[in-house]
C-alpha cells in the first residue's frame, strides 16, 4: 500500500535521499517472505499488549524506519497512539501521500506501524507511557479533526527546520500537536504559528543533527522532498540541521511529564526483546541484564 510505503518518508534526510529518487521510495514495495511477515506480526503483538497494560488512552510511539545510524538516530518516525471507546489502539500520525503529493494526517493500525520499518530482520520501537495528566489535556486536541488538519502544513519537507512554517515533516507535526493540547491552544488557521511560539516557550529544542559532508547537503537541490530554504544560514554553513526528531519529542515529554515511563522493544531473527527505563536497548537487539526475551524459534 503506497500510504503506508509513504511512512518511510519520514525522516528521509539527504543520505537516504542521495542513494534514490523520492519517487523511487514512494513505489518501492516490501516483499515480505512469510517468515519475516510472522515475525513482524509477533513484533506488532508484544507492541499492542504493552499498550493494552496502560490504563491511560494515549501514548508517544516510534519506530526505526530508514537506516540513518549514519546520523547516529535510531528512531526516524513517531506517531500518537490512542485508545478508542472500544479498547481498539490506533497509531495518528502526518504521512506524505506519494500519488496526491501532499501530506495527510492518517490513523494507522499498530501491526502496519510497526511494519512500516526498512528492514524486516531487525527493527526497533519505542513507547513513552504519558501520566493521567498529560492524556487529560492532550486527547482532546488529538482527537479534534478541525485542530489536527489547522496544524497540517500545506508543504512537506523529510527535514523541516522545527522552527518554520514552510514545511513541516511527521514528528514536527506531533510536536505541534503536544502543543495544541498541553497549551490548550484554541482551533484556528493560525494555530501552528501559536503552536511554534508555545513550543519555544516551553524550551522545546531540537539537537543539531551532524549531516558531516557538503555533498550530502547537495541532495536537496535533486530530490523534491528535501529542503534547506526554511533552515538558517548558519546552520547550512555549520552542516548542523535543527530537525524534530522522536528522541527530541521523548526528551520534552520527559521533562515536562517526570512520571511518563518507557518501554523499548527489538527484534532481530532470533528474539524479541523487551527493555524498560529511559536507557536505550543495546544496538543489534542485544538483551541487558533485566530485559524480557522472547524467543522468535517457535
Amino acid at each position: 500500500m503506497k500510504q503506508l510505503s509513504a511512512l518511510v518518508l519520514c525522516l528521509l534526510f539527504a543520505a537516504g535521499a542521495a542513494q534514490a529518487s523520492s519517487s523511487r521510495f514512494c513505489d518501492r514495495e516490501h516483499d515480505l517472505t512469510a517468515a519475516e511477515q510472522d515475525r513482524l506480526l509477533r513484533f506488532a503483538a508484544v507492541l499492542r499488549e504493552e499498550l493494552a497494560a496502560t490504563e491511560e488512552s494515549v501514548a508517544l510511539v516510534s519506530r526505526s524506519g530508514l537506516d540513518l545510524s549514519r546520523f547516529n538516530i535510531r528512531y526516524s518516525h513517531a506517531a500518537l497512539a490512542w485508545r478508542s471507546d472500544q479498547g481498539l489502539w490506533a497509531a495518528r500520525q502526518l504521512y506524505y501521500a506519494c500519488d496526491e503529493g501532499h501530506p495527510r494526517i492518517y490513523d494507522q493500525g499498530l501491526a502496519g506501524f510497526a511494519m512500516g520499518t526498512d528492514s524486516p530482520k531487525i527493527g526497533y520501537l519505542s513507547i513513552v507511557r504519558l501520566p493521567p495528566q498529560a492524556v487529560l489535556a492532550l486527547r482532546p486536541a488529538l482527537l479534534d479533526t478541525s485542530r489536527a488538519l489547522h496544524l497540517l502544513a500545506a508543504r512537506y519537507s523529510a527535514n523541516a527546520y522545527a522552527y518554520s512554517l514552510r514545511y513541516q515533516n511527521c514528528n514536527q507535526w506531533l510536536a505541534e500537536m503536544l502543543a495544541a493540547g498541553w497549551g490548550d491552544l484554541a482551533d484556528g488557521v493560525d494555530l501552528r504559528e501559536r503552536a511554534q511560539r508555545w513550543l519555544r516557550e516551553a524550551d522545546y529544542a531540537p539537537q543539531p543533527v551532524n549531516v558531516g559532508s557538503r555533498w550530502w547537503m547537495l541532495a536537496s537541490y535533486f530530490v523534491p522532498l528535501v529542503h534547506l530554504d526554511d533552515h538558517p544560514d548558519e546552520d547550512r554553513a555549520a552542516l548542523k540541521l535543527h530537525v524534530s526528531l522522536p528522541a527530541t519529542l521523548e526528551d520534552f515529554v520527559r521533562a515536562r511529564f517526570s512520571q511518563s515511563e518507557r518501554v523499548e522493544l527489538c527484534h532481530d531473527e532470533q528474539q524479541i526483546v523487551i527493555h524498560r527505563g529511559w536507557t536505550p536497548i543495546a544496538a543489534g537487539c542485544k538483551p541487558a541484564d533485566g530485559d524480557q526475551v522472547i524467543s522468535l524459534r517457535d
